[in-house]
């Protein structure tokens, strides 16, 4: 049996006694974040060492004590700990050169959230919050599996969220090859969402956040006229939280719906491996974030392993626009602009479908190979060759 982890987030419906109560949270939090970490910076510079996380709990402890700190029993201790927990872990992440040091906290710029490790369970549509009782939630679905952490954060519009970490084993069963009849090649585009191998009629791309500008534009310049800390500010940044709020809630609707199709009527799944944050950088920079493949991507991932079904990921090099299916000829000379083209054989191909195609005959190659990640020993990327030859064995296009 293997573990997995699965994470239930549902949208809050707190009274006003209990909004105050969850932003009394995050202001501990984040009072004893800048404490933690103003003293680690006092005793490194006094004894050339950190301070460990014990000692820091011990001193927590004692602060809770003193009248002028006293208000501190009112939010959850473990919560607190946790705190002090996830600020040794930012000094680790940065002497592993994986973040920047970590900084103190603002109250207007960091937004509201905490984490509570254990305790918290959901009972009747309400969510159970150590020290400040049952809140009501927005349970879109079951959660069967016991809850081990719970995370809660206040979005930029003022909307409180709660994140659930539950754990479920799943039996450790050999995976059967599928079949090439249950078997897709998807292309990503940005015209085009997604093409598929099989045929059938391309995805279009929903671009979300496009056709969002307009409204967004409008409320930007509403922020931008009024007067700074005013309550009309203060109004028109929350409107302006909320239709980005809506187009995130759109893409990801957009994504796990078209996901869980594709993984219901295949057995397996090729995709190719794109240089997104490469991609994101370019001029097309808008339009690929607004695409969101990489979140595409990550959905499939473990989709396809609680459902027990293949997932290939073609190598990013290898050359599936520009391969003829028939001969296994390269055409050098394709463009970008180049949506369709014909071959020296005589084949027509237009672009995205054959790119689905090549993409799904080099994904059951690999299964058939038992190859169905292209990595090196330190797993990193491997760049394949690939030359143009007359006569190729391939699996045919089916």
């Amino acid at each position: 049996m293997s573990k997995f982890r699965k994470v239930y987030r549902f949208r809050m419906k707190p009274t006003k006694a209990q909004a105050h109560a969850l932003n009394r949270m995050a202001g501990a939090r984040r009072w004893v974040w800048n404490w933690g970490l103003a003293r680690k910076r006092e005793h490194y510079k006094e004894f050339g060492k950190t301070l460990a996380y014990h000692a820091l709990a011990a001193e927590l402890t004692v602060l809770k004590t003193k009248p002028e700190t006293a208000w501190l029993k009112e939010a959850d201790s473990q919560a607190m700990q946790q705190t002090l927990k996830d600020l040794d872990r930012s000094f680790v992440n940065f002497f592993d050169r994986r973040s920047r040091f970590p900084t103190f906290k603002n109250r207007k710029r960091d937004r509201a959230r905490f984490r509570i490790p254990q305790r918290v369970k959901v009972v009747d549509g309400k969510v159970v919050i150590p020290k400040i009782g049952p809140v009501r939630i927005y349970q879109s679905q079951p959660v069967d599996e016991p809850t081990k952490s719970a995370t809660f954060r206040r979005s930029a519009d003022g909307k409180w969220y709660v994140s659930l970490t539950a754990e479920f084993e799943m039996p450790d069963l050999p995976l059967v090859p599928p079949c090439p009849e249950r078997t897709v090649g998807i292309d990503l585009g940005l015209i085009d969402f997604a093409t598929l191998s099989d045929g059938s009629e391309p995805i279009p791309a929903p671009k979300f956040f496009r056709k969002a500008q307009k409204k967004l534009r409008k409320a930007q310049r509403t922020v931008s006229r009024r007067k700074p800390g005013s309550k009309r500010k203060t109004k028109a940044r929350i409107q302006v939280a909320r239709i980005h709020r809506k187009t995130a809630n759109q893409r990801n609707d957009f994504l796990h719906k078209l996901s869980t199709e594709l993984i219901g009527k295949h057995d397996g799944l090729c995709i190719e491996d794109l240089s997104v944050k490469g991609l994101a950088k370019t001029k097309l920079a808008k339009s690929v974030n607004d695409a969101a493949w990489g979140e595409f991507r990550r959905q499939l991932e473990y989709k396809c392993l609680w459902n027990r079904k293949h997932l290939v990921v073609i190598d990013r090099w290898f050359p599936s626009s520009k391969m003829c299916n028939a001969c296994s000829a390269l055409n050098v000379r394709l463009t970008l602009s180049d949506r369709e083209w014909d071959c020296d054989c005589g084949a027509h191909h237009k672009r995205d479908l054959l790119a689905a195609c090549n993409i799904r005959d080099e994904g059951l190659r690999m299964l058939a190979a038992g190859q169905a990640e292209s990595q090196n020993a330190r797993r990193t990327s491997v760049r394949p060759h690939f030359e143009a030859v007359g006569v190729e064995p391939r699996i045919p296009r089916l």
